[in-house]
């Protein structure tokens, strides 16, 4: 039987909504109250160095009020090092972030940042904070992770969305291709491996397939759905997608 998958609802977006217009609404702790009670296994928040979306008090409120694991992203800076810390989530993803970006544009560079990325997976490992970092899904950045001693990684999937979005169909398999032999490898190397960016309800399902991905992260399609069906019916929806492709593993 394969792995459980989890579905990690990430909410940077509701606080997009709420800093576009100024005030308190929409408040992202009540909707990853709402994601919890919908299915979703945690909570993933980006805590930007420009804090465009989620805020510090965000942070701080969410994991107080949570008991369901909050997965912070992060960048491997000291700043957002000591945030980490003093927050203690259960989870953080490394992630590269640039300013003039507007949402992740590609995995870390994992073999350039080698030994700047080492000392940060090793200190948020000794405050029992599990690590993973957002790579490409290619075979050298999988054996830079458990060179650089990360337990999991996210694998990027941006490209291949965009290729199935495109409806480019052997860009799309091509891609595909590339993060089920990422995946594979990532089991057989003993890393924990997690999969997002740019999932909806039909890619998630293609992907749930792979049974040595155990974990989904999903945010802007849900809050996008969450506009026109509700944040509860677009998780439970992605829930059933995630379910409906697990029970078919490849």
């Amino acid at each position: 039987m394969p792995a459980p998958l989890r579905l990690g609802v990430n909410i940077d977006h509701v606080a997009t909504l709420r800093n576009a217009r100024g005030g308190a609404v929409p408040d992202p702790l009540r909707a990853a109250e709402l994601a919890l009670a919908a299915g979703a296994d945690g909570i993933t928040a980006h805590l930007r160095e420009d804090r465009r979306h989620i805020r510090d008090d965000d942070m701080l409120r969410i994991k107080a009020a949570i008991r369901a694991p909050l997965n912070f992203e992060m960048a491997a800076t000291e700043q957002m090092l000591d945030i980490a810390l003093a927050i203690k989530p259960h989870a953080a993803c490394l992630v590269p972030e640039r300013r003039t970006e507007r949402t992740t544009e590609g995995g870390l560079d994992v073999l350039g940042g080698h030994d700047h990325l080492k000392p940060f997976v090793a200190e948020l490992g000794r405050a029992g904070i599990i690590v993973a970092l957002f790579i490409e899904p290619e075979r050298e950045a999988i054996e830079a992770a458990r060179s650089i001693g990360a337990p999991a990684i996210e694998l990027h999937t941006g490209a291949w969305c965009n290729a199935v979005l495109d409806t480019n169909e052997a860009r799309a398999e091509q891609e595909f291709a590339r993060l089920r032999a990422a995946a594979t490898l990532a089991f057989e190397t003993g890393i924990e491996c997690h999969a997002g960016h740019g999932l909806d309800y039909e890619t998630a399902r293609s992907i749930s397939r792979l049974p040595q991905i155990v974990e989904l992260n999903i945010g802007h399609f849900l809050v996008a759905e969450a506009i026109f069906i509700g944040l509860d019916a677009a998780i439970r929806k992605m829930r059933a997608a995630m379910d409906a492709g697990r029970a078919y593993p490849e």
